[in-house]
């Protein structure tokens, strides 16, 4: 399996959530992921926030890679998100995102953390995976292009 399948689940993959901010988002994924991994939904939302705050995670083209370190975190996790109308997220070309992967991992993870960081990066900035990821149908054929 692939860097990004081996952390991400097709249950962390959400299409079309209807958010109106990148708070929003962020309070959405905690929700996904204490859920779906127990991690408390205050610990999530609380790592992503703090880490927009150091500047943005939008990478331009509709994409966001929001991510960050946290104890509660025992192994590298990721959950993806397509929005139903893109949110502000102060990206570098000014574009709204509507793709969004979130990835945390464990405090001491920095290795690994920007190994997944850059493999997520290349993948997201094919304009044909992004294209495929907009008009996916469901969550297994999100993770298909996600993870291929």
């Amino acid at each position: 399996m692939s860097l990004i399948g081996n952390i991400l689940p097709v249950s962390h993959i959400v299409l079309d959530l209807e958010v109106s901010s990148k708070k929003r988002l962020f309070e959405e994924a905690g929700l996904l992921l204490e859920s779906e991994s127990g991690l408390s939904r205050a610990a999530v939302f609380e790592c992503l926030f703090a880490r927009e705050k150091l500047g943005t995670t939008a990478l331009g083209h509709g994409v966001a890679i929001p991510h960050g370190r946290h104890a509660e975190v025992q192994a590298a996790t990721g959950a993806f998100i397509r929005l139903k109308e893109a949110v502000d997220f102060d990206a570098p070309d000014g574009e709204p995102v509507s793709l969004v992967f979130v990835l945390l991992v464990p405090e001491n993870a920095s290795g690994e953390h920007l190994e997944v960081l850059s493999a997520l990066a290349i993948k997201l900035s094919d304009k044909a995976v992004r294209e495929q990821l907009l008009l996916a149908e469901s969550a297994e054929a999100a993770h298909r292009i996600l993870t291929t």
